[in-house]
């Protein structure tokens, strides 16, 4: 291979360098290693005389290449040991608490059986198209939140501060449940359970306990030791923190080398929950009332399709089961090899988590049916005891017949005074709950009527521990790899940032180990992750969609998987998926204006939850988590675009601009850059410019007539070893300034 060199000084103070290729004879061209820091691809171009012209922009790779000082070279990025540690990590963190505590009680809500139309429809529409742009995002640039928006534009670096932000939040908070989770583990292992039965003073039941329940008193008296107020927090309950800090400490070890450690917990954290579920599946459906119970649930009320709410509903549970925004997916992706086919992956998880949601459903009701049966077989022997004792019936083992025969000519007045239950099916049935209220208070009452009740106590929440920690392990692997695209933090040892941010989490998340941790927690989970992740998630869409360019992106998964989005991608990326979160985002702006925010305070002298309203305080600090989650995103535009912040971050391989352009954003970007790139000398790894070969082809032309994209690895090329590299030959300026190349065919 013959290589000349042409230098030409082109202007004061401008410097470029062409290098002119001449190739001689026919070579043997051999792969080179991608190491991160390769050359761009080639643009090739078939000409009239049966040769090729060939066009490459070449970028510093490394700074000792223009200077004698040195700096470390990137570790490779961490991948993934095989496909189904990819796969069951995706599912352990999309799959996760939401399926088991949230999804039946909106089927109950909603609609029953109707329910699912709504939900499939938002999956289609909303789920799976937000899904396959971060994760397929994420290969393609092999980066983490931080790293892919300011490498698409540096105007858009604030996304990935604000995901960052957001998903600390939540981590917060997640772990406080894996906390409470693990108290009720250790209790299932005494016989018989502590929830089974009312402590006593002597002979006579804990009153709080007669005017609740059971499992209510264990939950609020004996795990939360509820205080009355936010106002009122009382003081640390040091069983809680004690947990809290367990489950930190398991959460460090499996995430503290990244998905070396954590890709090996989830094969037990991803499969087991779906060993349960079907072990509590052949449980409960032979259980009596279980079938009630999924009739209940399943029924369609095909009215509620009509209520605006009940979309609105599903649309929300859409997004946050798929754990959008979080840069979680985009971390998974970019431990991807390039050609991965991340369009069959997210059709796999997303049939995977809609299946699971229901089958999920089917479990939960099987049970409910039975705790409902058992409970109005219980309420007619109350009535039975009642009826015998005013003697209108003769005793207390007469059939239903002679029951209910009874019981009709009883008025409501009568019912009143003889202190008779109204013992429906249909009712109890109806008595929803969700979240922690049907975790650890209605399913926990089920536990009990079950022969050998803590076995499957801890099975269950065992079940509920794996679901967590999945979940808890892809959203801070999330935070530490946009962390970790900062240059300043990824000279530090991993387990250094990930201890540190575990203890951070520790302390901060002692607010939640006082009498008010609960309501707390609610106060998370209602202003921390809600507006913020939909801000994010619309802003990453339109980031890629309309910055980045659909076309260009459409290109990048034809390239990686061999299949070109059709007009379904299309419609669902550019129109369809923004009008979806732009609705969720306004619809809980105005709820939250029109609905006073409340949460439920424990009522220990009723023995049940009343409403009150956020202290003004709290209501505060809920705007600072929400400003906090969305300012980031303009403050960065407004700095960058007036120049405010001069120094940006190096973020990893440097990518921090993109001269690729699209129309729509052209004018945009050239006003950033007109008055920088003619003076840009900084390569990849100095914070410069990213070209392709899309900023060299006509965009006029169709793929078809351009040829077999050669990459410039095949050249085996290495330019630190050329003599023009050298500082004796080339005046290059020190400063983080770099030089460009550009190769022409003669």
């Amino acid at each position: 291979m013959y290589v000349s060199v042409c230098i030409k000084e082109l202007s004061s103070l401008k410097l470029k360098l062409h290098v002119v290729l001449l190739l001689m004879t026919a070579t043997k061209i051999i792969d080179a290693p991608r190491n991160g820091h390769e050359m761009a691809p080639l643009n090739t171009r078939a000409r009239g005389d049966g040769t090729h012209g060939v066009t490459i922009v070449l970028t510093a790779s490394q700074r000792n290449s223009v200077s004698s000082e040195e700096i470390p070279r990137e570790p490779d990025r961490a991948a993934w040991s095989g496909k189904m540690q990819f796969f069951l990590s995706i599912i352990g963190y999309s799959v996760g608490l939401g399926n088991i505590w949230r999804f039946p009680y909106l089927c109950q809500q909603n609609g029953g059986g109707a329910f699912l139309i709504p939900f499939m429809a938002m999956l289609i529409l909303e789920g799976v198209p937000l899904f396959l742009i971060e994760l397929g995002i994420g290969q393609r640039m092999r980066l983490g939140a931080l790293g892919v928006w300011n490498t698409i534009h540096p105007w858009l670096g604030g996304v990935g501060i604000s995901s960052c932000i957001v998903t600390l939040f939540v981590a917060l908070y997640y772990n406080v449940i894996i906390t409470w989770v693990f108290f009720y583990l250790f209790n299932s292992f005494r016989y018989p359970l502590p929830w089974a039965s009312c402590p006593t003073n002597g002979t006579v039941e804990v009153e709080e306990c007669a005017r609740s329940s059971e499992t209510a008193y264990f939950w609020y008296r004996t795990t939360l030791d509820a205080a009355p107020s936010m106002d009122e927090p009382g003081g640390f309950k040091w069983w809680i923190v004690l947990c809290l800090f367990l489950s930190w400490t398991i959460v460090f070890f499996i995430v503290m080398k990244g998905i070396q450690s954590s890709g090996k917990v989830v094969y037990f954290t991803s499969l087991f929950p779906y060993i349960v579920l079907t072990i509590f599946f052949i449980r409960g459906i032979t259980l009596r009332g279980a079938s009630a119970g999924l009739m209940h649930m399943y029924t369609p009320k095909v009215e509620k399709l009509a209520d605006p709410t009940v979309w609105l509903d599903a649309a929300t549970q859409v997004f946050y089961s798929f754990g959008l925004a979080f840069g979680s997916l985009i971390a998974f992706g970019s431990y991807n090899p390039p050609k991965n086919n991340c369009v069959r992956d997210v059709l796999l998880v997303s049939v995977c988590n809609a299946v699971t949601a229901i089958y999920a459903s089917v479990v939960i009701f099987a049970i409910l049916g039975f705790k409902a049966t058992v409970n109005v077989d219980r309420c007619i022997e109350l009535n039975k005891d009642i009826l015998f004792k005013r003697e209108l019936i003769r005793s207390k083992n007469v059939t239903m017949e002679v029951y209910e025969a009874a019981m009709l000519k009883i008025n409501a007045t009568e019912s009143v005074s003889l202190e008779l239950e109204e013992c429906s099916l249909s009712k109890q049935l109806d008595n929803a709950a969700e979240g922690t209220g049907l975790a650890f208070i209605v399913i926990t009452q089920a536990i009990v009527e079950l022969p050998g009740a803590p076995f499957w106590a801890v099975l269950f929440f065992t079940m509920l521990l794996s679901l967590g920690l999945g979940s808890q392990i892809g959203i801070l692997e999330g935070m530490l790899c946009t962390l970790f695209d900062i240059d300043i933090i990824k000279r530090v040892k991993k387990q250094h940032v990930t201890g540190v941010v575990c203890l951070f989490c520790f302390i901060v998340g002692f607010i939640f180990c006082t009498g008010a941790g609960e309501y707390w927690l609610k106060m998370f989970d209602s202003f921390a992750g809600t507006i913020g992740l939909v801000v994010v998630a619309l802003m990453e869409t339109i980031a890629v969609v309309y910055i980045y360019g659909h076309e260009r992106f459409t290109e990048d998964i034809y390239q990686m998987t061999g299949y070109r989005p059709g007009i379904y991608w299309q419609l669902t990326w550019r129109y369809i998926g923004p009008v979806i979160m732009v609705a969720i985002l306004v619809s809980s702006i105005v709820f939250m204006v029109i609905k006073n925010p409340t949460y439920g305070a424990w009522n220990a002298q009723l023995g049940s939850i009343q409403q009150a309203n956020y202290p003004p305080w709290v209501m505060g600090i809920a705007l600072a988590m929400i400003l906090a989650g969305v300012l980031p995103m303009p403050i960065v535009f407004l700095m960058r675009s007036f120049q405010c912040l001069k120094v940006d971050l190096d973020i990893h391989q440097g990518s921090i601009r993109r001269n690729e352009t699209t129309a729509s954003t052209k004018e945009m970007i050239d006003n950033d850059d007109d008055e920088d790139d003619d003076d840009d000398y900084s390569g990849t790894a100095l914070g410069g410019s990213v070209r392709t070969r899309s900023d060299f082809s006509d965009d006029e032309d169709d793929d078809d007539d351009q040829p077999v994209t050669m990459r410039s690895s095949h050249l085996g090329l290495n330019l630190t070893n050329m003599p023009m590299a050298t500082p004796n030959l080339l005046n290059v300026p020190t400063s983080k300034r770099s030089f460009k190349m550009e190769v022409f065919d003669l």
